[in-house]
């Protein structure tokens, strides 16, 4: 089975072509989503960030006190650090869980979406990599609408990211997505490039 990875920079829209690739019934694991379910439910994670960030880290009803550790951590490299040397280990023991499973249905591909892809070790283990890119204007249009926070802030996760061109450089594929070229036909063609690469690999 083939296990791919899917990233790209904040504001790329690696997400919804994630999203497309599901849709033509390709597994997607979201190590992000899976992260943020992980915060709230594993309880080493759970005692790490209340020890790195205080307290009002979780709220009342359990939930995480997402604006709280973004203002701090984004701030704050040795504590960004610090949180990622404690999640990634726990997401990337899931997502070999995950694999196990998708094994079993016998699934041609997978793939694995997740923003610090080769920033971190969640590169490992996978074949090939895909890249969303899109021009950098646009990027930070998208994530400050998305995520209603300022320019200034959106610079400030980037310069937490490897730069579009360095992520580019270790990819085997490039999804543009500047909203001028077809995502959709871009991915239905990826889509059969993928599948008949790993039909090859039992042939």
């Amino acid at each position: 089975m083939l296990k791919i990875g899917i990233t790209g920079s904040i504001g790329s829209g690696k997400t919804l072509a994630a999203s497309i690739f599901k849709q033509l019934g390709v597994p997607v694991y979201n190590a992000d989503e899976r992260a943020k379910y992980l915060m709230v439910a594993n309880p080493q994670i759970i005692e790490t960030v209340s020890t790195l960030f205080g307290a009002e880290s979780y709220l009342v009803d359990g939930s995480l006190n997402r604006a709280l550790i973004a203002n701090l951590a984004f701030n704050n490299k040795a504590l960004l650090s610090q949180l990622n040397q404690t999640v990634h280990p726990i997401v990337f023991a899931d997502f070999d869980q995950w694999v196990l499973l998708q094994v079993e249905n016998k699934v041609p591909f997978i793939l694995k979406e997740a923003a610090l892809m080769f920033e971190t070790d969640s590169y490992k283990g996978l074949d090939e990599y895909i890249v969303v890119t899109a021009p950098e204007a646009l990027r930070i249009s998208r994530t400050m609408e998305r995520d209603n926070i300022t320019e200034e802030q959106v610079l400030q996760r980037m310069n937490n990211q490897l730069s579009q061109e360095d992520k580019l450089a270790k990819a085997h594929y490039e999804l543009k997505n500047d909203g001028q070229t077809s995502l959709i036909e871009q991915i239905v063609l990826l889509y059969k490039q993928l599948l008949e690469k790993a039909k090859a690999l039992h042939s």
